[in-house]
């Protein structure tokens, strides 16, 4: 058995906010990834290989805060962050303050790979970047006349609910491929008008992304800073794997521990058993999952 389960961000527009068209795009590019990652699976590869093509096509998606599309910074200036990690060697990988590497999320999977580190950032990372040959872009790439809009509004005070789409867009997946191993990648633009070098709970392991063949895989889009306060991912992965208890019973666990910070938002996660929970406190979340037994399922709403 294999199975993927790909998010595109919580805290989503409410319902009646929300166009049909608007709708239709979102679940179209949340079927691209979805099916790119399913069948990176189908084909033999690694549950790691298949979080990362993913992952891939939502970064490239301008309706995704993550890649082309990502929020921008106060000044006016996208600023990504990325990691990875394998569950079956816990080896990870994570980048955070990018400004012209294309796909962060390969960035993240290459210093797992080729560097003897977890997590570069910055210039160093972009040097890191140009040495192993990933495509550069410049920084306009980035910008949407949406995020663009977005940062206008934020800059005259506006402060974005937790239903509005500029609110939480991160974007992940967690796969489990034939030989039994668990993986996780998460992408990200940050929060809209970020100042001060402010880095979320995306790029850290154990917080927004964790994976551990012992416990699971997880996800993470939300509040950043509540995630990384109850170090949301690990917290699951510890509780399956020390407390024996299912998946789902886990993921409510921890959810309820950051609801009680103050945090919102979700995580995706699956373990070895093919077990796969897409999990929210927030109005919605952007979310898929398909499997070889044929599931094949899309939703934003409840």
């Amino acid at each position: 058995m294999f199975a993927i389960a790909i998010h595109g961000g919580a805290g989503t527009l409410s319902r009646k906010n929300m166009s049909p068209a608007q709708e239709n795009d979102y679940i179209a590019g949340l079927g691209a990834a979805l099916d790119a990652g399913h069948a990176v699976l189908a084909g033999g590869a690694s549950s790691l290989d298949a979080t990362i093509a993913a992952v891939r096509v939502l970064e490239d998606n301008p309706l995704f805060n993550a890649g082309r599309g990502a929020v921008l910074n106060a000044d006016g200036t996208a600023e990504l962050d990325a990691s990875v990690m394998d569950g079956r060697t816990l080896g990870a990988g994570a980048v955070t303050g990018l400004q012209h590497v294309r796909n962060p999320i390969e960035l993240a999977r290459l210093v797992m790979d080729k560097s003897p580190h977890v997590m570069l950032v910055g210039a160093g990372a972009e040097e890191f970047a140009r040495l192993q040959g990933v495509e550069m872009v410049s920084n306009e790439y980035f910008r949407t006349p949406a995020r663009q809009h977005q940062l206008e509004r934020s800059l005259r005070g506006h402060v974005a609910r937790e239903n509005e789409l500029e609110a939480f867009g991160t974007v992940g997946a967690v796969a489990l491929d034939s030989a039994g191993n668990v993986a996780a990648a998460t992408s990200t633009g940050g929060m809209t008008g970020k100042r001060w070098g402010r880095v979320g709970d995306s790029p850290v392991i154990g917080a927004g992304t964790y994976a551990n063949n012992a416990g699971c895989a997880v996800s993470a889009t939300g509040h950043g800073e509540y995630f990384i306060r109850a170090v949301v991912a690990h917290d699951i992965s510890a509780q399956v794997e020390y407390l024996e208890i299912p998946l789902a019973q886990a993921v409510d666990n921890v959810l309820g521990k950051m609801k009680a910070l103050g945090g919102n938002g979700g995580v995706i996660a699956i373990d070895r058993k093919g077990g796969v929970v897409l999990e929210f406190n927030s109005e919605g979340m952007f979310r898929g999952v398909r499997t070889s037994e044929g599931l094949r399922e899309i939703a934003i709403y409840r």
